[in-house]
């Protein structure tokens, strides 16, 4: 039922989340003259992992930076999958590197991989790869807090644009900072899952159609009842990561120079 009910909220604020986010964010990016290519030249990194549900994975990415692929917590709906966050080695806090440079918020995103917001576990593993972005630099990453918190964190992405001087401040200073993230990518290489029964969302359907070019296996629902969303089991996936010319990344990551993501 709590499913459903994320996936009805989903349809009604689908017009102002997503396509303001896409949308109003690119207009006043472009009318803010914050528009530009990405630097010629990144450090690449190219790492493989493996999880299992209820599992943590992480990599040390130098400078004191790791990179976690972090369980959704079940709740009451029986949710499954992972969070993507780029943290502080200490801990950062709320919002990580990765969600605060990669809008919308609390909303579906690309650096979510379960079965919220009405994806069943089949969608979630034909949105691939899936693709963010991150902050790389601790004074940046700490003043990026600072203004999504002036932006009452979640709600100016799930409302109507808010009106407020100090709200436009903020949101024109997160944008300044986001422009200077680097770029990442996630692919799903196999997955393990019992599929949802639910029908697809609507804007799920294109995801439904393309989970079949996501190598997996079928694992039989947990005592033999099925669930509208289903379950993700296991995945195994690659992380690509492009990280600021001369990062001094550790050595088992075969980090190499090379050109940025656009």
């Amino acid at each position: 039922m709590e499913g459903r009910q994320d996936a009805m909220r989903w349809d009604r604020n689908l017009g102002r989340t997503l396509l303001w986010a896409a949308l109003g964010f690119a207009a006043i990016v472009q009318a803010s003259g914050l528009a530009a290519a990405p630097p010629a030249s990144c450090t690449k990194v190219v790492m493989k992992g493996e999880v299992g549900a209820g599992q943590e994975w992480k990599a040390d990415l130098g400078n004191g930076w790791v990179f976690r692929v972090v369980p959704i917590k079940p709740g009451k709906a029986g949710y499954s999958g992972w969070d993507l966050v780029v943290d502080r080695i200490e801990g950062g806090g709320y919002p990580d590197a990765l969600l605060v440079a990669s809008p919308p918020y609390y909303s579906i995103s690309e650096r979510e991989v379960g079965t919220t917001f009405g994806l069943r576990a089949q969608d979630a593993i034909g949105w691939n790869p899936r693709s963010f972005h991150f902050l790389t630099d601790p004074d940046a990453f700490r003043e990026s807090q600072k203004q999504f918190r002036t932006l009452g964190g979640t709600k100016i992405w799930t409302e109507a644009p808010v009106a407020s001087g100090q709200e436009r401040m903020a949101e024109q200073r997160l944008l300044e900072i986001n422009r200077r993230s680097s770029a990442g990518q996630f692919r799903i290489l196999n997955a393990r899952l019992t599929p949802g029964i639910a029908d697809a969302a609507p804007f799920a359907q294109r995801w439904a159609l393309q989970s079949a070019r996501t190598p997996h296996t079928i694992a039989p629902a947990a005592g033999g009842k099925a669930t509208p969303l289903g379950e993700l089991n296991r995945i195994q996936f690659s992380i690509t990561l492009w990280l600021p010319a001369g990062w001094k990344a550790p050595k088992e990551l075969g980090a190499a120079p090379g050109a940025c993501s656009e």
